[in-house]
């Protein structure tokens, strides 16, 4: 898939530049459909999703595994089942420092699944 974005130009309309391409203004290829499926797929989960979440508004970029244990209602195997969905889908990457693993968010990625999303028209239609 090209790298694209959309970007307006002085007359309002929708240009590409830069990363992903918005749908509405060029369809993904077969591999960047397969790409951005994968990424799809994997906050597809509600504990995913939030862990996401919870991983990119971190302040200080990144957090400890053991920080997000205990903000589920699930056992802590469960929780590195979800964060290993995340890094295969390359929404996260990780380091391990002693026993335990940090994580932070991999903002191009998840950058270009905003972009994929965007739309030229920001005005929602009224029901």
């Amino acid at each position: 898939m090209a790298n694209t974005a959309l970007e307006q130009d002085a007359a309002g309309a929708a240009t590409v530049q830069g990363c992903c391409t918005p749908l509405e203004v060029v369809p993904l290829d077969a591999a960047g459909a397969v790409d951005m499926a994968k990424m799809f797929k994997a906050l597809g989960d509600p504990i995913r999703l939030r862990l996401l979440s919870l991983i990119a508004a971190h302040p200080d970029g990144e957090v400890c595994v053991c920080d997000l244990t205990g903000l589920f209602d699930v056992a802590a195997p469960t929780i590195s089942y979800h964060l290993k969905h995340l890094r295969e889908a390359g929404l996260v990457d990780h380091d391990r420092r002693g026993t335990w693993v940090y994580y932070r968010p991999v903002r191009e990625r998840i950058h270009r699944l905003s972009l994929l999303l965007a739309s030229s028209d920001l005005a929602v239609p009224a029901p």
